[in-house]
């Protein structure tokens, strides 16, 4: 169970990171459902972690790919990481989930030993990954594409509350497309608040795994907060 001694907190949920991944992230933004429209679909995530969001969305994409060919043709994961670990760490922790055994193998094999700036790796002919390395207040404001779905999984926001102010939810928001949408473990009153000043519609619904709640919304929706 990775934990980082920087925030004081496990990188994912201890009962099952990879399930949370699909029940907050996935589902939560309407995935892969919302897959069938258009040639193109963008991800943008707070957080890279380990890598294990990224490799169960690679695993329900190559899956959903291979059920509708003629459906999404592209999908580009952008994720924005303060700290990013090594090929090795990267590894390690993903070795508890035999399920992405074939991610965790390959995003690995690319993942470089230089971790600055920008990385970009061409996980297949289908699916691209960019890590842009620096802090998200400023990096996601710079950001030159818009998300068609957001993963916010930053650290608690009672320990990590710059990944979850209103200056960055407002830059998240701007870099929202149209109808777009966000889905985060966290229920906090303050990032609630802040994503709704910042535009987004917000609900919340039962959390994962006996967690109270989560939150899940839009850009352009009437409010279901």
């Amino acid at each position: 169970m990775p934990y980082s001694s920087q925030f004081g907190d496990h990188f994912y949920c201890q009962t099952d990171g990879r399930l949370e991944c699909g029940y907050v992230f996935l589902d939560g933004n309407g995935l892969p459902e919302r897959w069938g429209a258009g040639d193109f679909f963008r991800i943008g995530e707070l957080g890279f972690g380990t890598g294990l969001n990224l490799c169960e969305t690679w695993r329900q994409w190559r899956l959903w790919r291979a059920a509708h060919p003629q459906g999404c043709r592209h999908l580009h994961v952008t994720s924005f990481e303060l700290y990013p670990m090594t090929a090795a760490d990267i590894d390690r922790a993903l070795s508890h989930w035999p399920e992405i055994d074939r991610e965790r193998q390959a995003l690995a094999a690319l993942w470089p030993e230089t971790r600055l700036g920008r990385i970009t790796l061409s996980l297949s002919q289908d699916m691209t990954l960019t890590v842009i390395c620096g802090r998200a207040e400023h990096e996601v404001p710079a950001w030159e594409f818009q998300a068609d779905a957001w993963f916010l999984d930053g650290f608690a926001p009672s320990r990590n509350p710059d990944m979850w102010s209103l200056p960055l939810m407002q830059a998240v928001f701007e870099r929202t497309s149209a109808g777009g949408s966000f889905a985060t473990y966290a229920a906090a009153g303050f990032v609630r608040r802040n994503l709704q000043a910042a535009g987004f519609s917000v609900e919340r619904r039962p959390g994962f795994a006996g967690k109270r709640e989560m939150l899940f919304g839009r850009k352009g929706n009437a409010s279901g907060a």
